[in-house]
């Protein structure tokens, strides 16, 4: 009997659809260095190890953010919304600036705390912290989980 995430994906591949490929080395350095120079702010280890298997999602209304295409030397499979241009979007709020945005939903943004170092998913548009997680694969797992249902 096939789940759910099988019925997704063959979905996906009827469509012709295919998920992207990780970043190189060379594109991930550039990337953290923008975001240095950007956004005066260090990409988390755990976020960075994820952009190795896969550079940004878009899946069901969830997305994770991946390096900005402008940085990128070949076409993502997907479309991505750049960590990059997200965050100056995001910052327009100057309270938003403690955080380091990392996806959202349609009613959740997925955030990296840089003054607690802490992974939280907070309520959008109000901005309430709604759950705070441990570490980045416990946020990462809610985010697939839940496009899932």
């Amino acid at each position: 009997m096939e789940g759910k995430a099988g019925r997704n994906n063959r979905g996906k591949k009827l469509y012709g659809e295919r998920i992207n490929t990780g970043a190189s080395e060379e594109e991930l350095t550039e990337f953290q260095k923008s975001v240095k120079e950007e956004l005066h702010n260090e990409l988390p280890n755990e976020y960075i190890n994820v952009l190795k298997i896969i550079n940004g999602l878009e899946f069901n209304g969830f997305i994770l953010y991946g390096i900005d295409e402008v940085l990128l030397g070949n076409k993502p499979n997907q479309h991505i919304d750049g960590l990059i241009t997200s965050n100056q979007i995001w910052y327009e709020n100057e309270e938003q600036k403690k955080y380091l945005f990392l996806g959202e939903s349609n009613i959740s943004w997925y955030v990296f705390d840089i003054n607690k170092t802490q992974y939280i998913e907070l309520d959008n548009p109000s901005g309430r912290e709604m759950v705070k997680f441990k570490e980045f694969d416990e946020m990462f797992e809610k985010i697939l989980s839940d496009s899932l249902l």
